[in-house]
Parts: C-alpha cells; structure tokens; sequence
C-alpha cells in the first residue's frame, strides 16, 4: 500500500500531463467554473485565481494543449464573472452592506474586505477593476462595489473587458512559457505543489491574524 502511494506521488507529472491531455474539456470545464466563482460570486474571495492560471498555463504547457483556447475560454470566465458580480451589487448590496459578517453566506462577505476595496477606489476610481485583478479580495469584490455603487455598465464594461484580458493573458501564458520549460517539464509535481503552498499561507496567514484579533 505505501509502496504504491509512493510511487503514485513520483508519477505524478506523467500521470497530470496524461488526464489533462484526455479530458482536456474537463480542465476546461474546471477551470472556466473556478474563475467565475471567484470573479463573480463574493462567497469565494478566497479562491487562489493568480496561481489557478498560473498552474493551468504550465500543465496545458505539460500536456501539449491549445494554450490559446484555454485562454480565450477563461478571458470569457472572467468576464461574465465580473459582470454577474457587478449586477449583484447593483440590485442587492444595500441588503448584503446590512448582513456582512452575519450568519449565513453572509458570513464570507467580511465588512473589512469591503473597506478594502473602497480603499482601492478611493484611490484608483474605475481603474480598481483593472488593478484589482491582480489583488486577491479585491478582485471579488471590486465589480460587486462598483454595481453597489450605481456605475453605468457602459462605463464598467471597458474595466471589465481591459482587466480581464491582461489578467487572464499574463498569467496564464506566463505559466505555459514556464511549462515549456525541461527541468520543470520533469519535475511539474514539485512545481505545482510549491505554488499550492504559496497561495495557501497568505490565506492560513490571514486567518489566524483574524482569529488573533478576536482572541484579543
């Protein structure tokens, strides 16, 4: 038994590239569900997207997949997640404003996330759906404050469009180029894991500073 557990987790790199290269739809598919969630739904600010697009650009890398579709289908993830969160603000936030913190899904809407955010467009007005792509929290709740906010969707839109693009684009191809790459081709497995932790301890790290200020 730990025998095979043990070789499971060394072929794990050749195991990875063989699933996502016969059912690539269902990376797709996962992947396409993952963005949008977190663009478009506030109940998960603390979806890893940066990493997500980083890892799914090396494995299509890994997995000799279209990058380009991949791309193209996440660039729509975003945007439609973006636009559903805008509309969610727009006609339900002086509702969720009012239960932030409360039991519930209410709970994941934290009152110091929204501040945040405001912060964000205090300083950068629009331009925060554009910035705040690249700033996790904020890219969950930026379209839903700017919705809140009663911003013509003619004008959210562009933001909207613009930020999903360069975010999407960067990351993702940023992480086939790196996947193309020999010595991370053969050891992908390592990779993938060192990227997991490093987008979980800013979340563990977040948490326990919360738990920490209710001890106190």
């Amino acid at each position: 038994m730990l025998t095979t557990t043990i070789f499971s987790i060394f072929a794990f790199d050749q195991n990875l590239a063989a699933i996502a290269a016969q059912y690539w739809w269902a990376l797709y598919v996962v992947m396409f569900l993952v963005i949008f969630a977190e663009t478009g739904l506030i109940v998960f600010p603390f979806l890893p997207g940066d990493s997500f697009l980083f890892v799914g650009g090396a494995i299509a890398a890994v997995a000799g997949l279209n990058v380009h579709v991949l791309v193209v289908i996440l660039i729509v993830a975003a945007i439609l997640g973006d636009s559903v969160n805008y509309s969610v603000g727009r006609y339900l936030g002086p509702k969720v404003f009012e239960r932030a913190g409360k039991p519930g899904w209410f709970r994941f809407v934290k009152p110091v996330y929204l501040q945040q955010t405001q912060e964000f467009f205090d300083k950068y007005g629009g331009f925060t759906i554009i910035i705040g792509r690249f700033v996790p929290i904020v890219r969950t709740f930026a379209p839903f404050l700017a919705g809140v906010a009663q911003m013509p969707y003619s004008k959210f839109l562009p933001f909207n469009v613009i930020g999903g693009v360069i975010w999407i684009t960067s990351l993702v191809y940023a992480g086939y180029f790196f996947g193309n790459i020999p010595w991370v081709k053969d050891n992908l497995k390592w990779v993938v894991l060192a990227i997991i932790i490093l987008s979980v301890l800013p979340i563990a790290f977040k948490v326990l500073q919360e738990r920490a200020k209710k001890s106190a």
